[in-house]
Parts: C-alpha cells; structure tokens; sequence
C-alpha cells in the first residue's frame, strides 16, 4: 500500500488530508497586484502627459500691459459686436492701430509688428477653450445677461505677463483647457476645465437645471 493511501485510510471521514499550498498561488497574486498598481500609475500619470502634445504661440503676449492701458477691460478687446454675437480673439485691425511701430525691446512686439502688422497677416493664435463643433456656446447669454466675469471661466488670465504653452490632445485635436489637466475630474478652480459636466453643474446651481441637450448642443 501506497503512503498517500495510508495516509487516505487513516482520516476520519470527511476530513480532507493536509497538503500545503505551494508558492505559485502567492506569486501569481503577487504579480496581479503589481501589475494592477502599474496599469493604474500608468492610466492615471503616464497616460495623460502622453495623450497631449505642447505648442508654442506664434509670440508671447503680456496681457497685464494692455489691461492697464484699456478702459473696459477683457471686452476692450474681445468684443461684442452690435448683434450681440462674440468676436472672439483680436483681430489684426484691432492691435494694428496701436502697433504700427515697435514699441520697447520686446522680442515679441517686433515679431509682431515686423511679421503680421507690416505683412497685413492675421495672427494665427492657438485658441486654448474652442469648444467642439457640435457645441453652441453664447457669451452674450453669459457676459451680458447673467452678468458673469470672463475670469469665472478663464482664471485671472487679465493678470498674466505670458502666455502658457498650449497643450493639444493628439487624438480630438483640442486644447487641454477643455478637459482640465486632472483626467479624475478634480478641480480646485472653476477654469480647470470646461467639460460638459462643469457647464451643467454651474446651471444646477445657478438656475436649478441643467436644460436641455439642444440648448448647447446643435
């Protein structure tokens, strides 16, 4: 008779013989945890840096000077026009009234003037909050009429002496300022993203709901 047979016989019934569990078990556990933590640093680290690609603009802009020299601050420039719809980033036009000539040492007031001023060419800024097509956003409905200020949704970017580097998303092709640089939604100011789910919390808020699809969506 076998020993494993011997040691079968001599168990009471029901009891099961006593075997020790062999290494394999805890390495495969081992390794399921480890690679779980990497796939999670990984998704919600690596992954985010990678998903974006950096700009520079075509020259750095100190917004503060102007700010200064304007009366009616952001709308001096990014104006409305007599319909009430938004023009949006500056046109040449705009600037070129003041820039015929350079003014100071600033590497980028001569960039500016020499580059687009003198050659009647519009500047192509890298807009950092354009929305997706299918989107329809109002600055009337939020400026004008819920009396809202630009930095609630911009941060005090009146105050800023450069501009940041744009950040693209290699896959949609928009800014990150359109998501927010947290990818798990945490925000610690109201400008750290402008997603769909920012918008309708601020209309909770602000008007008890968050409206229907087709009042933004087009």
């Amino acid at each position: 008779m076998s020993t494993s047979n011997h040691e079968a016989d001599s168990l009471a019934p029901g009891e099961a013989p006593d075997r020790k569990q062999g290494a394999p078990g805890g390495v495969i556990v081992l390794f399921f945890i480890v690679g779980f933590a990497l796939s999670m640093a990984f998704g919600w680290l690596v992954f985010p840096k990678l998903l974006y690609s950096e700009k520079n603009q075509p020259f750095d802009f100190n917004h503060k000077i102007h700010m200064d020299l304007v009366d009616s601050g952001c709308e001096s420039c990014h104006v409305f026009r007599e319909d009430g719809t938004y023009a949006g980033v500056p046109t040449l036009a705009q600037c070129a009234d003041c820039h015929q000539d350079v003014q100071g040492e600033s590497k980028d007031e001569e960039v500016f003037v020499n580059e687009y001023v003198a050659n009647e060419k519009e500047v192509p800024w890298l807009i950092y909050s354009r929305q997706p097509d299918c989107v329809f956003f109002s600055h009337a409905a939020h400026v004008k009429m819920a009396e809202m200020e630009c930095k609630e949704c911009h941060g005090d970017i009146g105050e800023s002496e450069s501009l940041k580097v744009y950040r693209e998303n290699r896959i949609t092709g928009y800014s990150q300022d359109i998501w927010g640089e947290n990818i798990a939604g945490i925000r610690k100011n109201t400008w750290d993203g402008m997603k769909m789910t920012d918008c309708g919390k601020c209309h909770e808020e602000r008007m008890g709901s968050k409206g229907p699809c087709f009042q933004c969506h087009k």
